[in-house]
């Protein structure tokens, strides 16, 4: 039996074949596209922010690590969480499968909330911190996942 997943959010993501290099696996700059894919459908999904003006924060840090090769056609699973949730900013966690429960790639990213129009780091408005603490919480001492 298969042990639950920590990740409660998943998302489906198709592979393209526009997503294929010279090696005849998906170009290595992908990952982070199925990463912004998942996170936009949890951000609609989970934080309840559906439109494109919902998008206020800015990209900070991101990391990809690469399992194995990612192939077309195929149907990959994404999933993602909150690890970190900071006054200011937070962290996601990501987790690439493949239709058969494969782990491909993992990695994780940072995000600021931003203040487009003022051009400046804001704090993370009290409602999307309580909706991803709801559904990914509870975070402990430092704001960390359990």
């Amino acid at each position: 039996m298969n042990a639950p997943s920590a990740f409660r959010f998943r998302h489906p993501v198709e592979v393209r074949f526009k997503d294929i290099d010279v090696g005849g696996h998906v170009h290595h700059s992908h990952a982070l596209v199925y990463f912004e894919e998942a996170r936009a459908a949890y951000w609609r999904e989970v934080v309840g922010r559906p439109g494109l003006d919902d998008i206020d924060y800015i990209m900070a840090e991101a990391e990809v690590r690469w399992r194995r090769r990612v192939l077309w056609p195929q149907r990959l699973d994404v999933g993602v969480r909150v690890t970190r949730l900071g006054r200011k900013h937070w962290k996601m966690a990501y987790e690439v499968s493949s239709d058969t429960g494969e782990r491909l790639i993992t990695g994780s990213t940072v995000q600021v909330m931003y203040d487009y129009a003022r051009g400046v780091v804001v704090r993370i408005p009290a409602e999307v911190a309580s909706a991803m603490e709801a559904w990914d919480g509870p975070f402990g001492h430092g704001r960390r996942r359990g």
